[in-house]
């Protein structure tokens, strides 16, 4: 995901400005529109850019939603790294992190689910889409290590990470299709075995 530091050098202060408000563009069209209704057009007119700098800076529309969904995978595996590195108990990171899920994350879950759609039938996008998702469950991973050892837990601490992330996608792909039927009660359940 990261940018080579010769590309960067190489940018000037105009360009990185119209990048960046393209990937702001990019970001809220596929909140607010979905990936059906993004075109070249329509991303330059959000950013107020000229629209054939969407394929000279990006190659194509594809190129730039999955970078916009990449940085803002970047800020947010920033933010949990720091909230798993917190000197607190392990149940109100977990308490954090559903709250996160619940309600302050919805905008990159949309993005998220929008592009893994058009992954599906796209191999380049896959590819990148799965190292999104890998970085995922590295965070997990390391999130995880410490509980899975004090709770003693059978289940190996890949496979304990693999039933976090597909929980966490069920629950974001149930709330986008409007269906939150005994989502707090099973967190509610969670939250008490994990304070046991």
């Amino acid at each position: 995901m990261a940018i080579r530091v010769t590309e960067l050098a190489h940018k000037s202060p105009a360009r990185s400005a119209a990048e960046e408000e393209l990937l702001d563009a990019a970001e809220r069209l596929l909140v607010d529109v979905g990936y059906a209704g993004i075109t070249t057009r329509r991303l330059a007119e959000e950013a107020s850019v000229n629209h054939g700098l969407v394929h000279y800076y990006f190659g194509s529309n594809e190129n730039l939603l999955v970078r916009a969904l990449e940085r803002f995978t970047e800020r947010l595996i920033d933010r949990q790294r720091e909230l798993y590195a917190a000197d607190a108990p392990f149940i109100e990171k977990w308490r954090t992190a559903m709250r996160y899920l619940l309600s302050e994350d919805l905008s990159y879950q949309k993005a998220w689910l929008e592009l893994q759609a058009l992954a599906w039938n796209n191999p380049g996008l896959q590819t990148r889409l799965a190292q999104v998702n890998a970085e995922w469950r590295a965070v997990l991973t390391e999130a995880f290590e410490e509980p899975h050892r004090e709770l003693k837990l059978e289940l190996p601490l890949e496979a304990l990470v693999s039933l976090v992330m597909t929980f966490n996608l069920g629950i974001i792909v149930e709330r986008l299709g409007g269906v939150e039927a005994g989502h707090r009660e099973l967190l509610a359940w969670i939250d008490a075995w994990l304070s046991s």
